[in-house]
């Protein structure tokens, strides 16, 4: 467009004058973000029906024709360096990028606003465009650590507040120390200046800063009312960090991290609310408080405890020698059934371990895996959303666990546990299927047990590999995330021109609504139904999910090698066959010379098996 039509445009709609640089600014060659359409690249402009043609990448949209007027609202031109551009233009920079240069991808964000600043929200919105709405959120995580030590970058406080690319880079201990200074809240001052403390290491100027900052965080902590005891008994400890590093005397200041410990009427509550870098010094401190009774106050921690609180407790017992003590605790609460999730993981992550051995060998016997069946069902009963159990994931991740806790196990007994495992609401079916494929090894008549409920639930199962459980997962999250409300807020914008029959947008939007809301449906009932799997269970000796199988086609006498993978990895080009096609399902517990007949659109085939490797040692690695 050049400036005489935009003169019409804004003639005809004088609300466009204020657009003006912005409509110059939609030129072929241009690339654009649409708020419904996503990422595209303006291809020409029709100047008889005054319309910008648009390749919409992300929809599949080649082509598609757009009045200026009327999306000059919803399209924003993206500048040459714009990470998205960079994506679609330059895919190895990008991957460049993220891998090696993370804050330079949040530095161009910062720069393509005209404020050099944006919410974490606003810098999300891109991330997931350009990573992947799944896969940048690690990413980010680890990135806003990073951040925080650059000092071109102004981190925020609260998540509300905007990260900002300063004009002048500033040190990250100044900023911390500037930021303890203006801030009111109690539990920040103790996180700056535990921040404080350890950035002082080696920085003189810093320490001339620190008598200041300790007899404010003195006063704070001897007179904030909002701060729980957790929060209380942390402040003193960065208090006194900071005291001995200034050669001040402890324990002439109150209050002191004994008197807390007194004031305390539940110490397992303590321990989950602390820092966890600070588990050993409070297990310490409650050992010089209560040096009567220390041993017993542990028992009750250890018991209450969980994920490195556990490993923290049982460590500090051993290096004071008391591992009598935690053996019979683990002996009791597996003899009274009151045994909990996370000392049963713990055990079963370290019994390989010599040191533990003595301790923990004696316990692995069919009644333990009794408790860590009732361990995980009961996690599963009080869950409220799709957490994860650790506990389950590991008895599934140690392929042989269940072989060493049968081994003494009569049949009866086995039989009694693989019940219990087939009805546990903590596994996923096809993980129950894995782990009770471990049962049978030991006892094969327990076989019966799983026939009939592996024949009823086949047709509704899909079995899928990771990657495309994924794939699926990021489709859907962008669809309720990001399209629906970007169409929800088109089909409003094209309401407003009036003439609903005439309206083209307005029908475009409106068949878009219609395709988003049936994949939405669809893939909620695809996810609900998958199970995944990595393929390890496959073998080379019957066709199933995870093999790779070369056959001779009858009609032919060619040889052809496919891998049959699961319901959504079909990929022609490669080769790689869903289980669910009809030439997968035909092949599907056929041996090395058996055949396989296929009849596809009238027309039939016989094939003939040659070979059957494992998917996961050939190209699967």
């Amino acid at each position: 467009m050049n400036e005489a039509v935009i003169d019409i445009l804004i003639q005809k709609k004088p609300k466009l004058k204020s657009a003006r640089a912005k409509l110059a600014s939609m030129q072929p060659g241009s690339y654009c973000l649409h708020r419904s359409w996503g990422f595209g690249h303006i291809s020409d402009y029709d100047g008889e029906n005054n319309r910008l043609i648009i390749d919409f990448t992300e929809e599949g949209k080649e082509g598609h024709s757009m009045d200026p007027a009327f999306c000059v609202d919803k399209l924003e031109i993206l500048a040459e360096n714009d990470l998205l551009v960079i994506k679609h233009t330059n895919p190895a920079e990008i991957n460049r990028m993220i891998k090696e240069e993370p804050v330079a991808m949040i530095v161009n964000i910062l720069e393509s606003n005209e404020s050099l600043s944006a919410t974490a929200a606003e810098i999300e919105r891109v991330l997931a465009r350009v990573i992947g709405p799944i896969k940048y959120k690690k990413w980010w995580t680890a990135t806003k650590k990073l951040l925080a030590k650059d000092p071109r970058i102004g981190v925020p406080v609260k998540k509300t507040e905007p990260y900002v690319l300063r004009d002048e880079p500033i040190r990250p201990e100044v900023e911390i120390l500037e930021k303890y200074r203006n801030t009111k809240n109690a539990k920040q001052k103790i996180l700056f200046a535990d921040e404080l403390f350890v950035m002082s290491d080696g920085k003189p100027e810093l320490k001339d800063d620190l008598p200041d900052v300790l007899d404010d965080l003195t006063q704070t902590i001897q007179e904030a009312k909002s701060l729980t005891m957790a929060d209380r008994l942390y402040g003193v400890w960065v208090r006194n960090n900071l005291a001995r590093d200034l050669h001040e005397d402890v324990e002439s200041l109150i209050p002191t991290s004994g008197s807390i410990l007194e004031a305390t009427d539940d110490l397992s509550q303590l321990a989950v609310d602390l820092p966890h870098q600070y588990y050993k010094r409070y297990l310490d401190l409650i050992s010089r408080t209560f040096p009567e009774r220390w041993v017993e106050i542990l028992e009750e921690l250890l018991f209450n405890s969980e994920g490195k609180f556990t490993n923290e407790c049982i460590n500090f017992l051993f290096e004071r020698e008391k591992q009598d003590v935690v053996s019979d605790c683990f002996q009791r609460w597996l003899n009274d059934k009151s045994i909990k999730a996370p000392i049963l993981f713990w055990i079963i992550k370290n019994r390989p371990a010599r040191k533990y051995s003595r301790m923990i060998d004696p316990l692995l016997d069919p009644s333990f895996l009794k408790c860590v069946f009732d361990a995980i069902d009961n996690e599963a009963l009080q869950m409220t959303g799709s957490r994860r159990i650790p506990l389950a994931e590991l008895v599934n991740e140690d392929s042989t666990l269940i072989a060493d806790l049968l081994q003494s196990a009569s049949l009866e007994e086995s039989r009694d546990l693989g019940q219990t495992l087939l009805m546990n609401q903590g596994f996923e079916e096809l993980t129950k299927k894995s782990i009770f494929a471990r049962f049978i090894k030991v006892h094969g008549s327990l076989q019966s047990l799983i026939s009939q409920e592996v024949e009823t639930r086949e047709q509704d199962l899909l079995i899928v590999s990771k990657d495309s459980f994924e794939r699926a997962k990021s489709e859907l999250e962008e669809i309720i995330q990001v399209k629906i409300p970007e169409n929800k807020e088109a089909i409003a914008t094209a309401r407003e021109h009036g003439d609903l029959k005439e309206n083209s947008e307005y029908k475009m939007a409106r068949q878009d609504q219609d395709t988003l809301l049936a994949r939405k449906s669809q893939l909620e009932s695809d996810l609900n139904k998958a199970r995944v799997t990595d393929f390890t269970e496959a073998t080379d000796t019957t066709i199933s999910v995870g093999t790779t199988v070369t056959l001779t086609e009858g009609s032919t006498g060619r040889e052809i090698t496919y891998s049959l993978l699961g319901a959504w990895d079909s990929d022609p080009d490669k080769n790689i066959l869903s289980y669910k096609t009809p030439l997968g399902k035909a092949l599907l517990s056929k041996k090395v010379g058996e055949s396989a007949s296929t009849q596809i659109d009238g027309e039939s085939e016989e094939w003939t098996i040659q070979k059957i490797k494992r998917w996961v040692d050939t190209a699967g690695k």
